[in-house]
C-alpha cells in the first residue's frame, strides 16, 4: 500500500523536475530573444515574463514538496 504511494510520488516528482528544466530553457530562450530584439517590443517582454513566472511557480511547488533539483 505504501510502496505504491512512494512510487507515484517519485514518478510525479520526476515529471516536475523535467518540467522545471524545460521551463528554465524556455525562460533562457525568451531572455536571449529579448536581448536580440532591437526595438522595445511588448510581446517579447510579456513572453519572457510569462516564462519566468511559470518557472518560479514550479520552483515554488518543488520547494514545497522538498524535491532536490540537480
Amino acid at each position: 500500500m505504501f510502496s505504491r504511494k512512494r512510487k507515484l510520488k517519485k514518478e510525479f516528482d520526476d515529471k516536475l523536475v523535467n518540467l522545471l528544466k524545460e521551463t528554465k530553457d524556455d525562460w533562457n530562450n525568451a531572455k536571449i530573444i529579448e536581448d536580440l530584439v532591437d526595438d522595445y517590443d511588448l510581446d517579447v517582454i510579456a513572453q519572457r515574463k510569462i516564462a519566468e513566472s511559470i518557472h518560479f511557480y514550479l520552483f515554488k511547488e518543488a520547494r514545497i514538496r522538498k524535491i532536490l533539483i540537480k
